[in-house]
């Protein structure tokens, strides 16, 4: 049986549990509370504010009232119900208010906007949003709410460009690709595989690395074991960063944001840093031609911010390279670089932190 078959069978040993009134209320009530406590926290001081102002205001008018006379009493009025609190406006009442007690249920989430429906299950897995369709029915069925979960978590996947057939599901495709993602942060190979059987992706290098590129859900170690293997995978999801106006150690840690760096190093971590040198230098050909930068120099210069983030964060070296003997140590081995930007490099990396982190 396939692994998402084993995985709804688990869901359905659980299903007695689970469809417990009191026991599912008590378990979504504590997730959403915990998604939704900024939220709240934000919507509540707001509350508390134009309340405070709205005692201040009808206080100060009160005391002018006395003085004047009755006929400020009907302008009083006006001022003692805001438009503000009305229930059906406010996002805190709604996501706090139950239905009646025989019902023992939640409020329905298409009370809510789209938009803030979507981002609050949008932080549930595939298991959570299968509990969370038993209460909500019809937000189960509903293919636009999966469409929107499945395009926010993996942006790219080949079957999305394809035409749909009839009774094409975007849940069930929800479900594979959190199967997939499960399969693939446990062995790469699998995972990839297992994407390709269902049709979701194309077995083409820049279709994986699209994949990758868009999705938040690999885990990066995984991803770096498999980087490492698929040199071809590598060389498109390069191509899809876009380096331009940006500052080198900017774009450095924009560039191992996507592709992890190894923790050693080694020949993948030159692989790396030859390839952001050379598509640096694509996506700036005024700043080479301006500061004489060429892929030689920008690889020397990543190396030096490796090198120099190392020794200001680690705990471990006490004595501190200095702006001085970073910017000589950098001019000897490329010396058409200016000290002026060599000076910003080491200031970047002083205040903001590690390029690899």
């Amino acid at each position: 049986m396939c692994q998402i078959g084993i995985s709804t069978n688990r869901f359905r040993e659980r299903r007695d549990f689970v469809l417990q009134p009191n026991m599912m209320e008590d378990l979504l009530l504590r997730k959403y509370l915990q998604m939704g406590q900024g939220l709240w926290r934000v919507v509540r001081n707001q509350q508390l504010q134009q309340q405070y102002s709205e005692q201040c205001f009808l206080q100060r008018d009160g005391e002018q009232g006395q003085r004047m006379g009755p006929p400020l009493a009907e302008p009083l009025q006006q001022h003692r119900t805001p438009q503000c609190q009305v229930p059906g406006a406010d996002i805190s009442y709604l996501l706090r208010v139950r239905k009646g007690r025989e019902e023992q249920g939640f409020i329905d989430l298409e009370m809510l906007p789209p938009e803030l429906s979507i981002t609050i299950l949008s932080y549930l897995n595939a298991t959570d949003l299968c509990l969370a369709s038993c209460v909500w029915q019809d937000l189960g069925n509903d293919e636009y709410l999966w469409q929107g979960l499945c395009k926010s978590t993996w942006g790219h996947c080949s079957i999305y460009n394809r035409r749909l057939p009839s009774g094409f599901s975007y849940r069930k495709l929800y479900l594979e690709l959190d199967e997939g993602s499960l399969t693939f942060n446990a062995n790469p190979q699998e995972g990839i595989s297992y994407f390709m059987s269902r049709g979701i992706l194309v077995d083409h290098p820049k279709e994986i690395a699209k994949f990758i590129f868009y999705t938040r859900m690999l885990n990066w170690k995984m991803l770096r074991i498999y980087l490492d293997e698929r040199r071809d995978v590598l060389d498109e999801l390069v191509k899809l960063h876009n380096f331009s106006n940006q500052f080198l150690p900017n774009a450095l840690r924009d560039f191992f944001r996507h592709i992890h760096a190894p923790e050693r190093r080694g020949e993948y971590l030159e692989t790396l840093i030859t390839k952001f040198s050379h598509r640096f230098c694509a996506c700036n050909p005024t700043l080479v031609r301006d500061a004489g930068l060429s892929p030689d120099a920008v690889y020397v210069l990543c190396y030096s911010l490796i090198l120099l983030s190392i020794d200001l964060t680690s705990p471990h070296v006490k004595n501190k390279m200095s702006k001085r003997e970073f910017i000589r140590n950098t001019r000897r081995a490329a010396q058409n670089i200016s000290e002026d930007f060599v000076g910003h490099l080491y200031d970047n990396i002083y205040l903001i932190g590690h390029v690899a982190a």
